[in-house]
């Protein structure tokens, strides 16, 4: 049960990071900022300023069947996830950033609806593994 967690936390962690890059990039380009690295420094500023100042653990718990905690422990790299784009395309104009946004938000939303899928590889691996642990056993007996 430990790992579907894991794997249930770190989706929605994963997720979470990539829609706040995404709307923050879709913030710059409606504001008209085009692309460029200086844009991409502030934005890794601001990560840096965000991993200074983030809480400690256990000072929020779960909300929602959701571990708010790791999610803020970890928010300093949307910025961070954003600036990723904005160096690639150096130039881009306002609404080629909202576009860059986008994109980033359609990889985590299809990363939160993978998660199923995610689990379901998880818990055939851990059958075959778990059958064929048994299998051993019984050979061992004999």
């Amino acid at each position: 049960m430990e790992t579907e967690t894991a794997i249930r936390s770190g989706t929605m962690q994963v997720t979470m990071l990539l829609l706040v890059a995404g709307f923050m990039l879709l913030a710059l380009g409606l504001a008209g900022a085009p692309s460029s690295i200086q844009l991409a420094v502030v934005l890794c500023g601001l990560g840096a300023a965000l991993y200074v100042t983030r809480p400690g653990e256990g000072e929020v718990g779960y909300v929602a069947g959701i571990d708010v905690d790791s999610l803020l422990s970890a928010l300093w790299l949307a910025p961070v996830i954003a600036a990723v784009p904005l160096v690639f395309e150096v130039g881009a104009t306002g609404e080629e950033v909202q576009a860059l946004g986008g994109m980033l938000g359609l990889i985590g939303m299809a990363n939160y609806f993978l998660r199923p899928v995610y689990l379901l590889l998880y818990g055939l691996v851990r059958s075959v593994r778990g059958g064929r642990g048994g299998e051993q056993q019984g050979m061992e007996r004999l």
